[in-house]
């Protein structure tokens, strides 16, 4: 990831040399901390808000996963366009570009209660998570580039550990504010024009929130403007759209990017839906505020996971940390699949620190060596973040046909197979 003289394997078929020295822009890496906390937890609201539009527009869990189909396949449409254009404008731009688009999703949430229509809430989303994929791709490889090589496994991990911390935050609060707004009577009670009014006072509070959201953003793309050429010694190598897709012949980059898709799609799915598994009343039986309050723990302890893992990352092989830690994701979703009770739902909200270390060690093990090439390979694995839209919709319809407990089989196999990459990653490339 970082510039600094090295060659890829001879057996790998398609090397790729680095040059040079690594950036030098000292305290930039507080900013890019910053861009870290902001889409973190912009991107956690979703497990907020899906049970409260579940609920207005009387949805089944599959319907329900819409939110999050419509947020992340915005990676898949947005990832190699968006890592071309902060190749073309940098990545400081890039980051202006991503949060001004993002302030714009926020405001597209007004004419989406005002219309009451759950088609335009979805369109909102896809817009603000456009911004949040141009945020993302300047991020992961720019902390990866703001040092040395061989701390570059743990630096990305301590800079995901402030994303960690927004996906705390925000959803704790915004379960005060927007699960904590429903009222007496339920969408399945009205009809007409009842119901329209309806919808459009209760999701007032999503409106809310997002303008304030909106007014954070601004003030933080005007920040961020002022600074636009702070950036010294960045470079990328110019390529096309289909020599960047040979990127994915590089085996350990293919598998890496895979992993990403499946990484993301059972992290999301279980976050998804975990309020509505808390609420059932064979787990904790508790109201959809509390259970809303609960997230928090789910994304906690990817955060203290991640500053752990920060360290251990300085003297413990990457590949073989992802494989232990996929393997304990694996063993606590068993433990809650198979149990009742607090033992049911806390072990399934201790599985967000397991997940703590896997996307930036995924990333950084994958994207090994890509040197000038690392907006190719950002969006690439940006582009792998769809798994984030994919799985959570297969799960739905699992749950839907079955139970939110059996579906979660899903995830399970999906951390199957990301043990299974820390194993083949567990040597530098």
């Amino acid at each position: 990831m970082a510039l600094v003289p090295d060659v890829a394997s001879s057996t790998d078929p398609v090397p790729v040399e680095e040059h040079g020295t690594p950036i030098d822009a000292p305290g930039l890496n507080y900013f890019v901390f910053g861009l870290f906390f902001i889409f973190g937890g912009i991107t956690s609201l979703n497990d907020v808000i899906i049970p409260k539009l579940k609920e207005l527009f009387t949805l089944s869990f599959f319907e329900a996963s819409l939110v999050q189909f419509c947020f992340f396949i915005a990676y898949a449409v947005v990832g190699i366009p968006g890592a071309r254009f902060v190749k073309k404008i940098g990545y400081m731009r890039g980051a202006v570009a991503g949060l001004l688009t993002m302030l714009v999703g926020c405001l597209l949430f007004i004419p989406a209660s005002q219309s009451a229509v759950f088609g335009v809430f979805l369109f909102a989303y896809f817009i603000l998570a456009t911004g949040v994929v141009l945020v993302q791709i300047v991020a992961n490889p720019l902390i990866s580039l703001l040092g040395p090589v061989k701390t570059t496994h743990s630096r990305l991990t301590f800079a995901q550990a402030f994303n960690s911390l927004g996906t705390t935050i925000f959803p704790f609060f915004g379960s005060i504010l927007i699960l904590g707004s429903l009222a007496s009577i339920t969408a399945a009670e009205l009809s007409g024009a009842e119901l329209d009014a309806y919808r459009t006072a209760e999701t007032q509070a999503i409106v809310n929130g997002y303008l304030g959201l909106a007014a954070a953003l601004a003030v933080v793309a005007g920040v961020v403007w002022m600074f636009r050429n702070r950036l010294k010694g960045e470079r990328h190598e110019e390529t096309s759209f289909s020599e960047g897709l040979t990127l994915l012949k590089r085996p350990r980059f293919g598998y890496g990017a895979a992993c990403i898709f499946l990484y993301v799609g059972a992290e999301v799915a279980i976050g998804s839906f975990i309020v509505n598994y808390l609420m059932q009343a064979e787990v904790l039986n508790i109201p959809e505020q509390e259970a809303g309050k609960l997230i928090s723990i789910y994304w906690g302890g990817a955060l203290v996971g991640r500053f752990i893992g920060s360290g251990l990352l300085r003297i413990v092989s990457p590949g073989l940390l992802l494989a232990t830690v996929a393997t304990g994701a694996i063993t606590l979703i068993a433990i809650s699949a198979n149990s009742t009770g607090e033992l049911a739902g806390y072990s399934l909200l201790a599985v967000g620190l397991m997940n703590s270390i896997m996307f930036p060690t995924i990333f950084s093990l994958a994207c090994e060596k890509l040197g000038p090439r690392a907006a190719d390979g950002s969006g690439i694995i940006n582009v792998a973040i769809a798994g984030g839209a994919v799985i959570p919709a297969i799960y739905g319809a699992l749950a839907d046909a079955t139970s939110l407990a059996t579906a979660l089989a899903l995830p399970a196999l999906c951390y199957a197979i990301i043990a299974g990459f820390g194993i083949f990653a567990r040597r530098p490339a």
